[in-house]
């Protein structure tokens, strides 16, 4: 690889071009964006992003997941190009695109199980859910939702109402749409073994006997790994008993794939490490390289709405579609691959930096969705924000970017086109921050 590929800082961290965007933005922006560090991009290539004063950074944020295919693919590119000069919008709530059903097509090809599957476009993952919330109740009847402790499932006011992830993100915004209880989420480096085994018992022992009546409930909406909660990775022996007891009681489950989807952990959707059968996914972020673009699949005999219930004005637009229709193509060729051999890579560096630094406690994932999790030490296993945050920082200064989630994890979730040498300058400098930070 040439030095373009890998990290390069020029100037002192912010430099003036990024100091004077910032200052601007402190005038004009909505306070109510997060921001971790003073990175202001200007381009990318591939998992290198370059700011405003020209220093380069390695990109493991992916835009949250979202640049699958890295920044900029060339094929990417040439077919927004192209699609942008022949057609941008009509409106798919009213008229017909020929790539909808494409892609829909492409999709339900790429689903395990086979089954005949139907897609509502949207622009982003929390209209995924939202229409997916919308679904479920139209098709049962029925009113209520369960979701999990410390998800992340959007900031509409819908998608708010199953988000439990940080007060922050529901403070003073209630009453948020009635009808949502949540329940523990299995995570196995804190609640040791039989942890999934266990959860669905709450529901069922505890949910389903003193608070909602099971044939009440929609649907059970779940990631199938926790993002913002943590990188959080369930348990095999969650899965089986929670289908078994949402099919026991005519539960729907939707596979809440936005972060998880398009590749990321190594297999198209996530539910395929785990065997588990979803009546609805939603799905967007990676699946269009970084155009706006969101899907609620379900199962086709679910999709029972009739004409004028959901729709959205640019869902579904065709420059969006012209990018996902690409991304597709990437991810079977060579992406889907790449991204389980260089999380395996990852994660085996990852874990023999643990063995050196006993204030990382916990490190999973699946494929290039990783978390590193930064505790006390390994016995008392009390978060380290603190350090989480340092690590962060310190990652940086050195030219990383990475950003924190749940209460002290760092995840790392890089382009797909990462390789090899820029997965062991990502150790190095993590190895360098961790040991700066602890």
């Amino acid at each position: 690889m040439n030095a373009a590929g890998l990290p390069r800082i020029v100037t002192a961290l912010p430099g003036p071009n990024a100091r004077k965007v910032i200052d601007d933005d402190a005038r004009w922006v909505s306070p109510a964006c997060t921001r971790s560090y003073p990175f202001v991009a200007r381009r990318g290539s591939g998992a290198v992003v370059e700011d405003v004063d020209g220093n380069r950074f390695l990109d493991f944020c992916a835009g949250i997941a979202v640049c699958s295919t890295g920044h900029c693919h060339p094929r990417v590119v040439a077919a927004v190009r192209e699609q942008a000069g022949t057609l941008i919008h009509m409106s798919g709530t009213d008229f017909y695109y020929e790539s909808m059903p494409d892609i829909v097509r492409r999709l339900e090809a790429m689903i395990p199980h086979g089954g005949g599957w139907r897609a509502s476009f949207g622009n982003s993952g929390a209209e995924a859910v939202e229409a997916a919330m919308k679904l479920a109740r139209h098709h049962t009847g029925r009113g209520q939702f369960i979701a999990f402790h410390s998800g992340f499932h959007g900031r509409t006011m819908g998608a708010l109402s199953l988000t439990n992830s940080k007060p922050v993100q529901r403070r003073r915004f209630g009453p948020l749409v009635p009808g949502v209880t949540h329940v523990p989420f299995p995570d196995p480096y804190r609640q040791g073994e039989g942890a999934g085994r266990r959860a669905v018992d709450h529901i069922r022992d505890v949910v389903f006997a003193t608070a909602v009546p099971p044939d009440e409930v929609a649907a059970i909406v779940v990631e199938t790994v926790q993002g913002e909660g943590g990188y959080v990775v369930p348990p095999p022996d969650f899965w089986g008993p929670l289908q078994s007891l949402a099919r026991e009681h005519g539960i729907l489950l939707v596979a809440d794939e936005v972060q998880t989807g398009a590749g990321r952990t190594g297999r198209m959707f996530a539910f395929e490490h785990f065997g588990f059968e979803p009546d609805i996914i939603a799905l967007a972020k990676g699946v269009a390289s970084g155009m706006p673009l969101g899907l609620t699949l379900a199962r086709r005999e679910l999709m029972d709405w009739p004409p004028g219930a959901h729709a959205s004005t640019f869902g579904g637009n065709p420059v969006a579609l012209a990018a996902a229709r690409v991304t597709l193509d990437l991810l079977e060729e060579s992406l889907i691959e790449n991204s389980r051999a260089m999380g395996a890579l990852l994660l085996d560096g990852l874990r023999g930096m643990a063995r050196r630094h006993r204030v990382l406690g916990d490190v999973r994932g699946l494929g290039l969705m990783i978390g590193l999790e930064f505790v006390d030490d390994p016995d008392g296993k009390a978060p380290r924000p603190d350090v989480r945050d340092a690590v962060v920082d310190a990652c940086f200064r050195r030219g990383l970017l990475v950003l924190g989630a749940g209460a002290s994890t760092v995840r790392l979730s890089p382009p797909l086109v990462i390789d090899a040498e820029q997965c062991r300058t990502a150790l190095e400098i993590l190895d360098a921050a961790i040991a700066a930070s602890a």
